[in-house]
């Protein structure tokens, strides 16, 4: 599982795709989102304003699993 580190409260699914690389950049999550499956904490979303703490774990498909982390 990777981790992805964030420093703030909390992070938006949009800005994490990209943090995670599965986009190059926040305008892509729309499209992406919407052709491609995501498990967060078990339960799918695909919502890119969604928001994602510490400890959530996220699941991408055809990307892998990641963790949010603290930096």
């Amino acid at each position: 599982m990777n981790e992805v580190k964030i420093s703030t409260e909390y992070i938006t699914l949009g800005q994490f795709l990209k943090l995670a690389d599965c986009i190059d950049s926040g305008g892509q999550a729309k499209f992406f989102l919407t052709e491609t499956k995501v498990h967060i904490n078990g339960e799918p979303d695909n919502r890119r304003g969604r928001k994602l703490y510490k400890g959530d774990r996220v699941e991408v498909e055809g990307h892998g699993s990641f963790i949010v982390a603290e930096r």
